[in-house]
């Protein structure tokens, strides 16, 4: 099914939980729970008007016409600014609505900001961040409360790589200030005297800056797998 109709569904229990935008949650204002976030689909509403605009700021937004498919999302991301819009709720190609003459801007997602730029609109910041999200009712079938622990080990793996090495047990110190690990890396000792193993959980993100460390603090055979799951 569409993910816009997927909050429906989700508030009415002809399904047990779904997954959908944030921003579709929120703009249809539905009674759900929000199990998890997951990762991925992420993207702005933001705001954004011709590049010959004199407007600069969203603060310089106030009083004017906003095309948007999102009005609930517009006005309340503004409003919590102090700034008040009259929206113009339009369905289809919001960014061509300023060339029309039907808006001085518009309140449209963003993802990599492509479209806005072949329309000859330039974003004047973010009103709401979204991403893909796993919904239940609002009182969360049990399936569904089981189901949500299992993804959110998959999501938190994404993030992270299993390190192992080996190293003289002298090196251990500034290895472990290299790399914490969740709580602590383990170390484990090799048959050759002197030389213990170190396991860890790394950040993916940040693996690059961490191997030059490791290897210039003493650090040999180091080995870098994925993680398919992880329950902190």
């Amino acid at each position: 099914m569409r993910a816009a109709d997927v909050p429906e569904y989700v508030q009415d229990g002809v399904v047990d939980c779904g997954v959908t935008g944030a921003d579709l949650v929120a703009e249809r204002a539905v009674q759900v729970t929000e199990l998890l976030r997951l990762g991925f689909g992420g993207c702005t509403l933001d705001a954004a008007v011709p590049q010959e605009s004199t407007v600069r700021s969203l603060a310089e937004l106030d009083g004017l016409r906003i095309a948007t498919s999102y009005p609930r999302l517009a006005a309340a991301g503004l409003g919590a600014a102090g700034v008040e819009i009259e929206t113009i709720e339009v369905t289809g190609s919001v960014e061509v609505a300023p060339r029309l003459g039907l808006a001085d801007g518009i309140v449209d997602l963003v993802s990599s900001g492509d479209t806005l730029r072949r329309n000859g609109l330039r974003s004047l910041g973010a009103v709401f961040a979204s991403e893909a999200v796993l919904i239940a009712g609002r009182e969360p079938d049990p399936a569904a409360l089981r189901l949500a622990p299992v993804l959110r080990s998959v999501v938190a793996a994404r993030s992270a790589r299993y390190l192992m090495l080996n190293a003289p047990a002298a090196a251990v110190d500034a290895i472990r200030d290299i790399v914490p690990g969740s709580r602590a890396p383990t170390v484990l000792p090799l048959a050759e005297p002197g030389m213990v193993a170190v396991h860890a959980l790394v950040s993916a993100a940040d693996v690059w800056d961490v191997l030059p460390q490791l290897e210039a603090a003493g650090a040999s055979s180091i080995l870098l797998v994925p993680v398919e799951r992880m329950i902190a």
